[in-house]
Parts: C-alpha cells; structure tokens; sequence
C-alpha cells in the first residue's frame, strides 16, 4: 500500500532513538491502549528495530499497512514509517 493512499493514523510513537528491546515494548503498550480496527504510526529506525518490530507485530496477529524510509535516498536503516493496524 502507498503513503498516499493511506487515511492518518488515529495514533503516534516516535521510537526511533530508542534501542531494542525497549522498541516493541513501547509499540506494544501502544497497541494495547488502541481499539480494534484503529491504526497507528511507528516511527524507527536501525537493524534490529527493523527487523524486530514489525515482526513482533505480525506475531501478535496485527497487519503491517506500510513500512518505509522517510528518506528514499537515506540509508537503508535510517528512519523509517511502519503503519499498523489492530487486530
């Protein structure tokens, strides 16, 4: 799905200076403070964070509506939007 196409998120979390494991802990108290349907944007950024987190989503059984950089010409984990939904 494009970025374009997408309605705002009903929520925010800015975790991109934050280091695993603390990244899903504070996406996942977001998402139990979220109703079911409601969307969320994570902001992160770095190897783990990118790998772990959206994984972890999955795992819970939430779908991931959008995952990319901010920045098309930054670095391959430099700050990226991943858009969730609650399941």
């Amino acid at each position: 799905m494009k970025s374009d196409s997408l309605q705002k998120p009903d929520h925010f979390i800015d975790i991109s200076s934050e280091i695993c494991p603390m990244t899903f802990v504070k996406t996942k108290l977001l998402i139990e403070r979220m109703g079911q349907g409601e969307t969320a944007e994570v902001r992160l950024q770095g190897i783990e964070p990118l790998e772990n987190v959206p994984r972890s989503i999955k795992d819970f059984g939430h779908e991931i509506l959008l995952l990319e950089p901010e920045d098309k010409n930054g670095p391959d984990h430099g700050i990226h939007r991943l858009i969730l939904k609650k399941s």
